[in-house]
């Protein structure tokens, strides 16, 4: 069976409105930032994309004393009903400038136009949406009659989903009366700071929303702030780790959300082409730079075979180049570190004896590239059974019997998500109450709702995001 030739169906990168320069926002403003600038390189062609301006740590004690008169003088007594409002409109905004988000998000982060446009953005409006219903119903949510904001929020975000993880941070934050400091990471701050533009255009009230690009450091001012009164953080369970020692001992609240190392547990007699699907989804989506993604993949030994040639076949047909191609599956990895650190544990695989097949398909010369690979023969004791690669590699593992795939399953020192594959729904709800993961899924992989709680356990971290459950991280309750 032959696979389909494309041609080229190019996003135009005009669409993105891109500008030479970009400037940290506080209290309502785009300031020249006193740190460092930064230039911002599209990792599919290594091309700068533009200069951004910095934050330093007298312009991070500037924007949360910001926030914190526009918590005291304006957000946290407007009506919720009233807040709701300015939600609604940034949601509609998100959604009025969607293909120059969607655009801009792939340029700066190197994702396939198709993921940007059709996943991250609307998605991203989706939560302000949702959250904007909250907004005048917090008395019913559960947390006593009248539940009251925190105040100062102090978020951190990561480079893989940067305008999603915005929204899951800000959506929540502003519906339940907080007001936000938020970095964008230092690699991915453009479609941060067009969000800066949308709060204006949405005319928030100053300082209720405050952008501040720079490296780790500015990170961590803002959660050693004494002014901050909650951090939330999506990123590497080591830094997360530093957070909490951070705050530890602090009247602080803390959520994390961090890294992952997912099973994908597939049995015999689940419907495999459609298991197939979920898994090349479940690894694969953003060039598997997804803290919850199906890195591990467990399958019955019984069809371990069949699987793995159905697998590797529809690998094959994934189509690895130009972001902006509306035919692209695969774009470029995020940096040359995260290429570096792939590679890595890719060779470590081959040196610890995995059976190693990559796609044959092209890679260009230009830009952070990795072919989507798939190691079998894999032991629970290699590095690539046991570290998060987060890059487009999956390792394959085999099982006998139910109880052995959930021991296997839960072998990890994550816990953030987990998938199953079986025509048996009590099996589902068995092993679902088996695993050590904050997500299952069933008979699918990496469906998101903003109605959905989002979060993990052990290493993976604590805390939930989205749902009802996780307007609790931004109340006082």
């Amino acid at each position: 069976m032959g696979i389909f030739e494309y041609a080229p169906a190019p996003e135009s990168r005009a669409l993105a409105n891109l500008k030479e320069q970009y400037k940290p926002f506080i209290n309502g403003e785009f300031v020249d930032g006193s740190g460092e600038p930064l230039k911002t390189v599209n990792p599919a062609t290594e091309e700068i994309l533009a200069e951004v301006g910095t934050a330093s740590e007298s312009d991070v004690d500037i924007a949360v004393k910001a926030a914190r008169k526009a918590y005291t003088s304006v957000w946290s007594k407007m009506p919720g009903a009233e807040r709701a409002k300015y939600l609604f409109r940034i949601a509609r905004l998100i959604q009025e400038r969607s293909r120059e988000l969607a655009v801009l998000e792939t340029l700066d982060n190197g994702k396939p136009i198709k993921e940007s446009r059709d996943s991250d953005v609307p998605t991203a409006a989706a939560h302000f949406f949702y959250h904007a219903g909250w907004a005048d119903k917090l008395g019913y949510a559960g947390y006593g009659p009248d539940p009251k904001p925190l105040g100062v929020a102090g978020q951190v975000i990561p480079w893989n989903f940067p305008l999603l993880m915005l929204a899951w941070k800000i959506a929540p934050a502003l519906a339940t009366g907080n007001t936000v400091v938020l970095k964008p990471a230092e690699t991915t701050p453009l479609t941060a700071l067009v969000f800066a533009e949308i709060c204006q255009q949405a005319e928030l009230p100053p300082g209720v929303v405050n952008i501040l690009p720079g490296a780790g450091d500015i990170g961590a001012s803002i959660v050693e702030h004494p002014d901050v009164d909650k951090i939330a953080f999506t990123g590497s369970t080591e830094v997360g780790k530093l957070i909490q020692r951070t705050v530890a001992g602090t009247r602080k609240k803390l959520t994390l959300e961090l890294g992952g190392k997912a099973a994908n547990v597939v049995f015999d007699d689940a419907p495999l082409d459609q298991a197939v699907e979920g898994i090349v989804n479940g690894i694969f989506f953003n060039q598997g730079h997804v803290c919850c993604a199906g890195s591990r993949l467990l399958v019955q030994e019984s069809v371990a075979e069949e699987v793995l040639e159905k697998l590797r076949y529809r690998v094959s047909t994934l189509r690895l180049g130009d972001p902006l191609d509306k035919n692209t599956d695969l774009g470029a990895i995020n940096s040359a570190e995260q290429l570096a650190k792939i590679r890595g544990l890719v060779e470590s695989g081959d040196a610890e004896g995995a059976q190693r097949w990559t796609s044959p398909c092209p890679v260009p010369d230009r830009g952070f590239f990795f072919a989507p690979t798939v190691f079998s023969e894999v032991h629970q004791s290699m590095r690539i059974a046991r570290e998060e690669i987060f890059g487009p590699v999956l390792s394959v593992l085999t099982f006998r019997t139910p109880e052995e795939a959930v021991a296997k399953a839960n072998n990890t020192p994550y816990g953030l998500s987990a998938g199953i594959w079986t025509e048996k729904g009590s099996r589902i709800l068995w092993m679902a109450n088996q695993l050590r993961a904050g997500v299952v899924w069933a008979n699918t992989f990496n469906r998101f709702d903003p109605a959905a709680p989002f979060g993990g356990y052990q290493e993976s971290g604590f805390g939930r995001e989205g749902g009802r459950t996780g307007l609790e991280a931004y109340l006082n309750v």
